[in-house]
Formats: structure tokens, C-alpha cells, sequence
């Protein structure tokens, strides 16, 4: 199995994993909107800046540009460098509360900014956006940024799989769903309209198909470990994911 195989469960679970958490509830809070997805899309987008409601809908692209726009602008009033630096705390601070006796931490922080700091940004904004923000200098608060950044260079890099694919971005996600939902409930968190169609053995097939170019595209992050580090790298984030869900 690829690196990239084996570590994108993680990636994917503990990258998103905060957004949920009191820490991102409390960010909430401040931002004075409520629902998730004002908060998640004005945290998570905040590192473009204060553009259009469309530049977010084009850099998320597996969401309605009806939802993305609501939830922009009904946020206006935070400025988007705050938002995104008020996410990161979060990210963080879960990081600091789900990891503080993760004995690994070290190491994993190590491998995951040499792995991060060498990726290409080419065409993932967000993910170029995550790794401008400033790293804590605790590890349990710098493996959750870096995880963070990692999970949006995986997600740009499927958004260019799944076009390339010829798979509508609402069909990628009423398939591939999240750890949390269904496809369809996932689908309607984002906002699509209902009926959603059927699924067909096609449409299946190029989602497969994008899964597959997704980890051929991310496969070059990974060149900056050797094997032994590889391998390492993938007990450590596995071990991680287990920290951090093993515990309230």
C-alpha cells in the first residue's frame, strides 16, 4: 500500500475532527453567527481574504455556491485574517487537549513539517493559505495545524481528480459521504438541492477513478522520506488518529 493510501483515513479524520469540538464551537461563539456552516466556511476560508463569496465557492468546490455565499456574507463582519487565525486556535488548541500525552508527538510534528514545508502548492489555494499561518511551538498544537494543512492538499488535488474524472463534485460527495454522514445527508449539510438522481455503476466508476489520481498526484509529498521514515510516519499518524478518538 502507498504512503498516500495509508495515511489519508487519518488525514481526512483528524484534520476535520476539530471542527466539531468545543474549541470550534467556541470560536463559534465569537464570531456571533450561529450554525456550523457560517463558522466553517469563514474559519476555513479565512485564508483567502476578504473576497468574493464565488473565489470561496471555487476554492471548496464540493459546495453549492447558494450555501457558500449565505454563509460568506452572513459573516462579513469578521474579517477574514481573524477568522482564519481564530480556526487555527481551535485546531490547535484541540491539538493540545486530544494529544498532550501522545508520547510520538515530537517525532510526528518533525515528519509532518518536512513533508508540508516540500509540498508543491500548485493549484490548492487552501492548502497554501493553512501553511502561511504560523506554526505554535508546541508539537500537540503544530501536529493539528500541519494536519490541517495536509487534509486541504489532499482535498485540492481530489477537486482537480474528480473534474478531471468528469464527476460533478455533488455526485463525488452523495458517494463518498464523510466518517460523520451518508452521502446524502452529507450532501445536504453542504446545501444541495434534493432530488439528488441516482448513483450509477458509472458514476461510481469515475469516483473510483478520481480516488485512484488523487493519490497518484499526492504521492511526489511524500518523496522527502525515506522508506524507514515512510513507515514511520504512517504508525505515528495512526497512533495519533487512535489518541485522539480514543478519549472525550
Amino acid at each position: 500500500m502507498s504512503v498516500a493510501s495509508a495515511v489519508k483515513d487519518q488525514i481526512q479524520q483528524i484534520g476535520g475532527g476539530f471542527m466539531f469540538s468545543r474549541e470550534a464551537k467556541a470560536f463559534a461563539a465569537e464570531v456571533g453567527v450561529p450554525g456550523f456552516m457560517p463558522t466553517y466556511t469563514r474559519g476555513r476560508g479565512g485564508v483567502l481574504g476578504d473576497v468574493p463569496a464565488d473565489v470561496v465557492t471555487a476554492a471548496f468546490g464540493f459546495f453549492p455556491a447558494d450555501s457558500i455565499r449565505a454563509a460568506w456574507d452572513s459573516t462579513a463582519g469578521v474579517p477574514a485574517a481573524k477568522a482564519a487565525r481564530g480556526y487555527l486556535q481551535a485546531a490547535q488548541d484541540f491539538g493540545r487537549r486530544k494529544l498532550a500525552s501522545f508520547e510520538g508527538a515530537d517525532r510526528l510534528a518533525e515528519l509532518l513539517d518536512r513533508v508540508v514545508s516540500a509540498a508543491d502548492p500548485a493549484g490548492v489555494v487552501l492548502f497554501a493559505g493553512w501553511r502561511a499561518l504560523p506554526q505554535a511551538e508546541d508539537a500537540p498544537a503544530r501536529i493539528l495545524h500541519l494536519i490541517v494543512a495536509l487534509r486541504e492538499l489532499r482535498g485540492g488535488l481530489h477537486l482537480m481528480a474528480v473534474r478531471a474524472s468528469g464527476l460533478a463534485p455533488r455526485d463525488a460527495v452523495l458517494i463518498a459521504g464523510s466518517p460523520l454522514s451518508s452521502g446524502p445527508d452529507q450532501a445536504r449539510l453542504y446545501g444541495w438541492p434534493e432530488p439528488f438522481g441516482e448513483i450509477t455503476p458509472e458514476l461510481k466508476g469515475r469516483w473510483m477513478q478520481a480516488e485512484a489520481l488523487t493519490d497518484e498526484l499526492i504521492a511526489p509529498v511524500w518523496a522527502v522520506l525515506d522508506e524507514g521514515e515512510a513507515r514511520e510516519f504512517v504508525a505515528l499518524l495512526t497512533e495519533c488518529q487512535t489518541t485522539v478518538f480514543g478519549q472525550r
